[in-house]
């Protein structure tokens, strides 16, 4: 059970500020990601209070989201200690002696987080005042102004830096939504139904969503909104043979097995076997029956590997791997990982990846291409190559997204772009295409 904190407990600030530090030196100085770092030092200390697991992974997420707005600040790249004063100063109202001395960092080398807001409002050049004040790399701040106009990038970079809800896939061939609902309200978890996935319930994040019960008997999957929407795209159906390309751990392989009542063939493909086993063991704990996993290697050998396959399936999901952008509230070290050029670079491995993949659909079947990113390059402009090179032809998402659902959410005859700031989502991109005879 997920433990709660006392009311008259306050968290051990030595114990939290000590981990906080511990996880930012694997990210910073071992490169490990964030999420994982985290979850390595809060599974080995078991005697945490609640609060204080909460306190860790706020402070954890929180610093990083700051982190280029603070070192601006603090006139450069200070040691993780000032950074971490510097955030509690910002982010919790922290006197900057207390702040210091919590930490054993230097007061003077706080003094520059005095007049902080007119300091950042006086940078003379706007691009350049909207990436430290949305604390983004540059380039980012760029291609949001690019891409959205300055009014809008703005009200998106607010939402990057907040935390991202916690949202769950209903597991169909375990109950609908409502039985989840119930079954989680039976358990004390409030759960609220997302806006416009058919499937999906928000939580209010503070509770070990893989302690529930609901959660080990196979009730549901943790899924951004987004990304069950593309599944629901996909319109797979019982009795179809559907092929999840690039399943990694098998999330949206797992909402397809549901929407075909496990019937048919899925087969789930990756490059990645340790992932694929996450996928075969998430797979047993939701009841799925249908699902049949592919190693597949990374290269041109690819084709050879699925050539069984080949003209056969009714649906094919190209989920691609991607820069990541739209995740960037969920995974904020991402954003001091992208390099610049980085769009660019996987839209290349896209249009790979989608050619060799849309081999695999019938003539007439369906192809869904999505990413988790935001912007042309990796999105619109792969999908027009699709159309322009590789015999695929727009197929409409109203039949399967529902009329009304697609008008609200702004969806296009087959493309349809998700921003944190306009749906609540994670930052998608998906299009439908029909394979021509």
């Amino acid at each position: 059970m997920t433990r709660k904190p006392h009311p008259q407990r306050p968290p051990r600030n030595d114990l939290v500020d000590a981990l906080v530090l511990e996880v930012h030196g694997l990210v910073h100085d071992q490169g490990w990601l964030a999420d994982r770092a985290l979850e390595r030092v809060l599974r080995r200390e078991r005697a945490l209070w609640a609060n204080e697991r909460r306190a860790v992974a706020e402070a954890v997420y929180g610093i990083l989201r700051a982190q280029g707005q603070l070192d601006f600040l603090l006139g450069g790249s200070p040691p993780l200690a000032t950074r971490y004063a510097a955030w509690l100063v910002r982010a919790a109202g922290v006197a900057p002696a207390q702040a210091a001395a919590r930490l054993g960092a230097s007061p003077r080398a706080l003094a520059g987080l005095a007049e902080a807001d007119a300091r950042v409002a006086a940078i003379p050049d706007p691009l350049d005042r909207f990436a430290v004040e949305a604390s983004l790399p540059r380039w980012i701040a760029e291609r949001l102004v690019s891409e959205l106009g300055e009014a809008e990038a703005r009200s998106l970079a607010a939402v990057l830096n907040r935390r991202a809800p916690l949202t769950v896939r209903a597991n169909a061939l375990a109950g609908d939504r409502d039985a989840l609902r119930a079954a989680l309200a039976a358990e004390g978890v409030p759960a609220e139904p997302t806006r416009f996935s058919p499937w999906g319930l928000t939580l209010d994040g503070h509770q070990n969503a893989f302690a529930l019960e609901a959660f080990r008997t196979g009730g549901f999957e943790i899924q951004d909104e987004g990304s069950q929407l593309i599944a629901l795209a996909c319109g797979a159906r019982p009795g179809q043979v559907v092929v999840d390309a690039c399943a990694g751990a098998g999330g949206k392989s797992l909402a397809l097995a549901a929407e075909m009542h496990n019937k048919g063939s899925l087969h789930a493909l990756d490059s990645d076997a340790g992932r694929l086993e996450d996928a075969r063991r998430r797979a047993r704990r939701a009841h799925v029956h249908n699902l049949r996993t592919r190693v597949v290697p990374a290269g041109p050998e690819a084709e050879a590997a699925v050539a069984d396959l080949a003209g056969k399936a009714d649906v094919v999901l190209v989920d691609a791997p991607c820069s990541g952008l739209g995740t960037l509230r969920r995974k904020p070290d991402a954003r001091w990982r992208l390099q610049p050029g980085d769009p660019e670079r996987f839209a290349a491995i896209q249009r790979e990846l989608l050619g060799r993949f849309s081999r695999l659909a019938r003539p007439g079947g369906r192809v869904v291409y999505a990413t988790c990113a935001m912007g042309r390059t990796e999105n619109d402009e792969v999908a027009d190559y699709a159309e322009r090179e590789l015999g695929l032809a727009p197929a409409p998402l109203a039949p399967f997204l529902g009329a009304e659902r697609a008008r609200a959410l702004g969806a296009g005859e087959s493309r349809c772009a998700l921003y944190p700031h306009r749906h609540g989502t994670d930052g998608f991109f998906f299009a439908a295409f029909a394979k021509r005879a």
